[in-house]
């Protein structure tokens, strides 16, 4: 407990030192005091991260649905813009003293020479006689600071050149995280592409060359994405004809009760073997068992550390998620996959690619895996690689491969950056052939 309030009380600090950040260069450094524009923004870098706590909070608070998709456009697309924008100025402060260089020298160079010019030589100048100092008048006194002649004109752009550079480097990094943000937005909403990869196993006979496994995770319903991006997915999915489907977890976040009807289209899924569904550590979030009867309701079978041998010629094996275990569900490997005809190749669907040394133990061919994103928000992917074997692709551990496939949806912002999503037709090849 006091390790978790530590690595809170860190957090907090840190997100906000990066907001105070982001307030200096993007409110303080561009407006001028009292002004509205400072005092709007302002009240958006406080009200923001706000939305953002409630975001990501709402949900487990118990909210009404409602509330949660009021708040989770504005306070998870303010985590991604937060992200760009903070890089975008950290980038800026390199640019800074180099402009206001060039400024100095510009303006430098910009002031006329005052070279005297030749003249004639002046007249002789007749002395006047003197004259009494009584009858003398009054000589004009010496400009001052107050009666002298008037200061210089403001420049034309009436801003100091600290001032200018500041809105061009704060502009310039608010416009980059906005556009950036911008099109990772897109492509989520868009939709996923297909991916084609084709995996080579020795066990696989004949018969089972060119066998097309759909493969889709991280499909992430909830409050942001619902019905239509499960609409996307099962067009995009059925397009490809697919001999099996396979999601790998991560299916929604929420409860049956919230996101059932954005479920409902996979029952639309088609495939000559049909689909199979394993549970993702989300699922232990928004009640498991209930998502598991509900999607065996809609059409899949999930498999729960189950195997069964598929008419092609190889085994397909599904366990739950490690995240399961605090209720007593994880992963059991030995119910799975023991007492099997090794001869036979054996595909795993299996949610996080960390369970891949199992699967090495247990004889696995091949690991369908999801759960990295592919980092989803660059340079996430990074982080990634330090927890999970293969963030995104195909690699091989001893015997058995694993695929990992970057996912269908996105968690928390809906935004990708560096990390499309995907849905990937894996089509299986015999070296028999």
């Amino acid at each position: 407990m006091i390790a978790f309030l530590l690595v809170l009380i860190v957090v907090l600090a840190l997100l906000g030192a990066v907001h105070w950040y982001v307030w200096r260069r993007l409110v303080r450094d561009v407006t001028r005091r009292g002004s509205l524009p400072r005092r709007l923004g302002t009240v958006a870098v406080v009200a923001l991260p706000l939305l953002s706590f409630a975001a990501l909070g709402s949900a487990r608070a118990g909210a009404p649905f409602t509330l949660q998709q009021v708040v989770a456009w504005p306070g998870f697309l303010w985590l991604a813009l937060l992200l760009y924008v903070t890089l975008a100025l950290a980038v800026g402060e390199a640019v800074r003293p180099v402009l206001r260089a060039w400024l100095a020298r510009r303006d430098a160079a910009a002031v006329p020479a005052t070279a005297a010019a030749p003249t004639a030589a002046p007249a002789p100048v007749p002395v006047p006689e003197p004259v009494p100092a009584a009858a003398r008048p009054a000589e004009p006194a010496e400009p001052t600071a107050t009666t002298g002649p008037a200061s210089a004109p403001a420049s034309p752009t009436d801003v100091s050149r600290r001032l200018f550079v500041s809105r061009v480097v704060g502009g310039a990094a608010a416009a980059a995280a906005v556009g950036t943000v911008g099109y990772g937005t897109y492509g989520v909403l868009r939709g996923p592409r297909i991916k084609r990869v084709t995996v080579p196993l020795a066990k696989v006979p004949r018969a089972a060359h060119g066998y097309r496994i759909a493969v889709v995770s991280d499909i992430h319903l909830g409050p942001i994405l619902g019905r239509a991006h499960t609409q996307r997915i099962v067009d995009a999915i059925n397009s490809t004809q697919p001999d099996l489907i396979a999601v790998v977890g991560d299916l929604v976040d929420g409860t049956v009760e919230n996101l059932g009807p954005a479920a409902e289209p996979l029952a639309r899924l088609r495939a000559r073997h049909g689909s199979f569904f394993v549970t993702g550590n989300h699922e232990y979030f928004s009640g498991a068992d209930a998502w598991v009867d509900h999607v065996r309701e809609l059409g899949l079978r999930p498999l729960r550390n189950e195997r069964l041998e598929i008419a092609a010629g190889f085994d397909l094996a599904g366990v739950d998620d490690i995240a399961g275990e605090s209720e007593g569900r994880g992963p059991d490997f030995a119910r799975a996959l023991g007492d099997r005809d090794r001869a036979r190749a054996a595909v795993l669907l299996a949610h996080q690619p960390v369970v891949v040394h199992d699967a090495v133990r247990h004889g696995v061919d091949l690991q369908l895996s999801g759960h990295t994103h592919g980092g989803q928000l660059w340079p996430g992917n990074y982080l990634a690689e330090l927890a999970n074997p293969t963030v995104a692709g195909l690699e091989r551990y001893g015997d058995t491969q694993l695929y990992v496939s970057r996912g269908a949806g996105a968690w928390g912002p809906p935004v990708r950056v560096g990390a499309p999503s995907d849905i990937t037709l894996v089509q299986l090849a015999s070296k028999q052939a």
